[in-house]
């Protein structure tokens, strides 16, 4: 098939392209870098996907069999209205597909076990990222109500894996192999439920081929919810290490400086937030996914860390102060 991934020079649009390319299909990005990472492999249509007039250009002419929108703005966000152009740019009688990249967030903060017939957040009680996700799986879903545009849409919790741009498993993995104690916010008890990249792929493909996928949201989760304090002492045990765990009032972390979203981290890059998670059977029952053990998954990206990752050795000294208020440690 001809596919356009719109997104695919980083992570989850980078292992989303290796599979698509090891299925057989032929691959265009469309994306605003001009570094080639699939040289020779694919084609490149340069364009800010926010830019409506350069990626109607960029598209014009061109028929695709389907679309994976997995494009983000993180610094700018990514509107319902832009995914629309897109997707309407993308659009003839021959689309089979159009997948979006949607999260776990549309559910809302709190809410656990969620089945995709859940409502989706509304403004004003979302943030930014979960109401732009949740308005462009909206539009989406009317398209294929009114037209039978052929949307689908997948619903990730945390993702992990190699080639992570977010700095998450590695935060952990950086201080293990130096033997520091983590800090944990507040009691650790708050869930936390992931999904492996090269699984969030798989998934990607088999509603890219199933008959029963348009006009169908789904869950990609591990099927269990971890607390914080048992996500951590998966990540140890995959490095042969005993963690050491502080639990440190969440007060006492904010008014550090630290932060979930910026440096300097206190608990990885956005991994202290409030607790969602979902249901995963609808993804099992209708396309036949069945994930990657846990264990397995973390322990092909703790190879990759190995390989790849140049550690942090320094720069601890706000976790310190917290952990251990008032003593000094070198």
């Amino acid at each position: 098939m001809r596919i356009l991934v719109v997104g695919g020079t980083q992570f989850i649009g980078r292992h989303l392209v290796d599979a698509l390319l090891a299925a057989g299909h032929r691959v265009t990005l469309l994306h605003r870098k001009t570094r080639r990472l699939f040289a020779g492999r694919i084609d490149d249509l340069l364009a800010d996907r926010a830019d409506e007039t350069a990626v109607r250009r960029a598209l014009k002419g061109r028929r695709f069999d389907a679309v994976f929108d997995n494009a983000y703005d993180w610094a700018h966000g990514t509107t319902a209205a832009q995914v629309g152009f897109l997707a309407d740019a993308c659009t003839h009688p021959g689309l089979k597909r159009y997948i979006f990249t949607s999260t776990v967030a549309v559910y809302g903060d709190g809410k656990q076990g969620c089945r995709e017939t859940a409502p989706l957040v509304k403004a004003p009680n979302a943030s930014p990222y979960a109401l732009n996700k949740a308005e462009s799986e909206r539009l989406l879903f009317r398209l294929y109500k009114r037209s039978g545009f052929p949307a689908v849409t997948l619903r990730p919790p945390f993702v992990y894996g190699p080639y992570n741009n977010f700095y998450r498993e590695q935060f952990f993995w950086d201080r293990l192999r130096l033997n520091r104690p983590i800090l944990i916010p507040g009691n650790g008890r708050a869930a936390m439920q992931f999904v492996y990249v090269k699984d969030f792929a798989r998934l990607a493909l088999l509603a890219l081929t199933h008959d029963g996928a348009p006009g169908h949201a789904f869950n990609v989760a591990h099927d269990a919810p971890l607390s914080q304090n048992d996500a951590v002492r998966l990540m140890a045990a995959t490095a042969g290490a005993t963690p050491t765990l502080v639990h440190v009032p969440r007060k006492r972390i904010a008014a550090s400086g630290a932060s979930a979203f910026a440096e300097p981290f206190y608990f990885a890059q956005y991994f202290d937030l409030p607790a969602i998670t979902e249901d995963t059977s609808k993804a099992r029952r209708r396309l036949g996914f069945t994930p990657t053990s846990m264990e397995q998954g973390f322990a092909e990206t703790y190879r990759w860390y190995l390989r790849h990752h140049k550690p942090r050795t320094s720069g601890f000294e706000i976790e310190d102060q917290l952990m251990f208020p008032g003593a000094s440690r070198s």
